[in-house]
């Protein structure tokens, strides 16, 4: 696969990881450098190793999972996305708040948004070399871009929330029920 088309496909793949970020630096606006890469680095190291992990199933698990990734990641976000709501509307002294930085929501994040990286790891089965050399140029690309995509969606959140006030967590739950809906949507009637 030629580079351009590696790098097109990786900055498809990072959009949800964008999005996360940016509710991330939402509800963080007073996040330090040091760990916003701690959430980028959790983000991209998903994002590379699930093509990593779905090209070598190939097509043995091809069918069974095209019928669920789309529920699966729906329901993880949906979920994280319910949470920030939830701790949004709790009166002050009794939120606990959302927490990106949480080994558990940094963990479910992660997975949630690098669910489609591994079907496309999947595809890249059909049309690659079988040595495990081919599948380390995508990897390393598609972890690069969303690694990068991800700080700069740490960032404009981070600008944007503290703008916007302390009650952006409710709209961080809305962007990532937004993007379980997507991906829904996506793979139900497109």
């Amino acid at each position: 696969m030629e580079v351009l088309t590696l790098l097109l496909l990786a900055f498809g793949l990072s959009f949800d990881s964008f999005a996360v970020s940016v509710s991330s630096g939402l509800i963080l606006p007073g996040i330090r450098f040091y760990k916003a890469c701690i959430i980028a680095f959790s983000l991209a190291f998903f994002q590379a190793l699930m093509p990593m992990l779905g090209w070598f199933a190939g097509l043995t698990v091809r069918d069974e999972l095209a019928h669920i990734d789309h529920w699966i990641a729906f329901g993880l976000l949906a979920l994280l996305g319910i949470k920030m709501i939830i701790e949004s509307l709790k009166a002050e002294e009794h939120r606990n708040g959302f927490n990106p930085l949480k080994p558990s929501v940094l963990l479910t994040m992660s997975l949630a948004t690098s669910i489609d990286a591994l079907i496309v790891g999947i595809s890249f089965a059909f049309f690659q070399k079988p040595d495990t050399t081919a599948i380390i140029l995508p990897v390393i690309i598609i972890g690069g871009v969303t690694f990068i995509v991800s700080m700069l969606g740490i960032l404009f959140g981070k600008k944007a929330g503290t703008r916007l006030g302390k009650r952006m967590e409710m709209l961080g739950g809305f962007i990532l029920i937004a993007i379980g809906l997507k991906i829904l949507i996506e793979h139900l009637w497109m």
